[in-house]
């Protein structure tokens, strides 16, 4: 009797699919040359609250891969390691740990490179070397560790090359897109993809309805490995423009263009950006870049991907402080620019594009909440900003470079804390100052500056929309602003 349960069982087992707990075909074990290459990264991320800037969200955790790289720098998504409070290193082989912090870190290109805080803790791992050489329809492998720390891979099929929205989305890189049947394991957040052994790619993102990956490529990596060299880090370049289709024919009878012109019409040029500063105009028809040529959707022909957006010629192909000759057709003359490429610093803009990694600044008078417009503030609304969000600062974000061409900051007032101080003002929010005390605010060191030299005895603050000013006590803005620090815990009432 006992033998013919055996044997039930052992059928029921095989018809069931139990014994599946070993890998797929799909999925086998690493190559031993990977094995000491790749080490798990643990990061514990705080955010900083801009709707309360003077205090931090809830920190949460992250695990994901890094690969050891020359130089003894382990290599990261960014994304990883964003406003990381503790940055923790671990072993695969045997478990050991040490802390690490942030050598070079781009939140455009989503990489960021860690140095370990005990030089001896990388002794025996084995740098990971990156390749190029990856186009459409080649196999790769998706790294990942077992528990007990065992590497094992999955196979991944390039789909797709293409330029595409990293972890910022006004920042587009050239990206590969996979086919991979991805298992999940907890310390999946960013995975390193290889090929012969050949640091490939880094996921970025996973659909795990699809199976589909969206991987930084190598090309980008080594890009950003080249730029972590420089002290400054000078980052990727931008042209500083934006250009739409041109496949009207209309609109190209009107550009004076012929068939075989190809190219794209320029409707934005960023002020004292690298095309702007080249000569390049807003009604302009880009038609090449070097010998590359540019056609009615902004692409060219790469050699090895096929059709590229131009994009990838000015941020990934170049690097900062190089120059490309832009080909324009103005009023049916061909004309050669020559557009010497650089990365606008995130300060420079009047409202900065991301805001990670640091303390916001913020200024509080008798309970009024003042800031310097962000979009990291916008962002605070949620994945549908750009319409949940004050449309009047969406806009204003939307539109900076054509509103704002000077070097200015967008001082607003972001909320109201009740006090006697505020009585009657508990309605007001995101609205623009103009000026404090008869001064002009352009930034909220300006605000600083203005807050110390009141009129008559009160604060008049002056507003782009109605209520266009509002008064506040001087005197009794100091008296109390002790106790508001104590009502509302804020550690500091001023920021900059």
């Amino acid at each position: 009797m006992r033998a013919f349960l055996a044997i039930l069982i052992a059928f029921w087992v095989l018809q069931s699919g139990v014994v599946a707990a070993e890998p797929t075909p799909k999925e086998a074990p690493a190559p031993a040359e990977q094995k000491g290459s790749v080490i798990r990264v643990n990061s514990t991320n705080q955010a900083y609250d801009f709707f309360r800037p003077w205090s931090k969200e809830a920190p949460f955790s992250r695990r994901g891969l890094g690969v050891l790289i020359d130089g003894g720098a382990i290599l990261v998504t960014a994304e990883l390691v964003a406003n990381s409070n503790y940055i923790e290193l671990e072993r695969a082989d045997g478990g050991e740990k040490t802390t690490a912090t942030i050598q070079v870190i781009d939140y455009e290109a989503n990489l960021a490179t860690l140095r370990s805080a005990d030089p001896k803790f990388l002794e025996g791992m084995q740098p990971l070397q990156t390749t190029t050489d990856v186009k459409t329809g080649d196999d790769l492998s998706v790294l990942q560790l077992e528990s007990n720390g065992t590497p094992v891979s999955t196979k991944a099929l390039v789909t797709t090359v293409e330029v595409g929205k990293y972890a910022l989305e006004d920042s587009g890189y050239l990206m590969f897109r996979m086919s991979c049947p991805l298992q999940f394991r907890e310390n999946s957040f960013t995975l390193p993809i290889v090929k012969e052994n050949k640091l490939a790619a880094f996921l970025m993102r996973y659909d795990s309805r699809s199976q589909t990956i969206d991987a930084i490529s190598s090309p980008v990596i080594e890009h950003f490995l080249v730029e972590a060299q420089h002290d400054p880090y000078r980052g990727f370049p931008r042209a500083g423009l934006g250009f739409s289709p041109a496949r009207d024919p209309q609109l190209r009878h009107y550009l004076k263009l012929q068939d075989a012109d190809g190219g794209v019409y320029v409707n934005q040029v960023e002020q004292s950006g690298p095309a702007a500063k080249a000569g390049v105009k807003e009604g302009d028809v880009l038609v090449a870049i070097d010998d590359k040529q540019v056609d009615p959707d902004g692409n060219y022909l790469h050699p090895v991907y096929g059709k590229l957006s131009i994009t990838h010629l000015t941020t990934t192909d170049a690097y900062s402080g190089q120059s490309v000759t832009m080909t324009v057709i103005r009023n049916g003359e061909r004309q050669q620019l020559n557009v010497e490429l650089f990365r606008r610093p995130v300060e420079d803009y009047a409202i900065e594009p991301y805001t990670i990694g640091k303390h916001p600044r913020y200024y509080i008078l008798g309970g009024l909440v003042f800031q310097e417009l962000t979009r990291q503030y916008l962002r605070e609304w949620g994945a549908n900003w750009l319409k949940d969000a004050p449309q009047r600062l969406v806009y204003y974000d939307r539109f900076q470079s054509d509103l704002f061409p000077e070097k200015r900051k967008i001082v607003f007032l972001t909320q109201i804390l009740p006090t006697e101080d505020t009585v009657g003002y508990e309605q007001l929010s995101n609205l623009v100052v103009t000026k404090l005390n008869g001064r002009e605010i352009r930034s909220l060191d300006d605000f600083a500056n203005a807050a110390k030299n009141p009129m008559a005895g009160y604060h008049k603050i002056e507003f782009e929309e109605d209520p266009h000013e509002i008064y506040l006590d001087a005197k009794q803005v100091d008296e109390d602003s002790a106790q508001l620090q104590k009502i509302y815990s804020i550690p500091a009432l001023r920021h900059l």
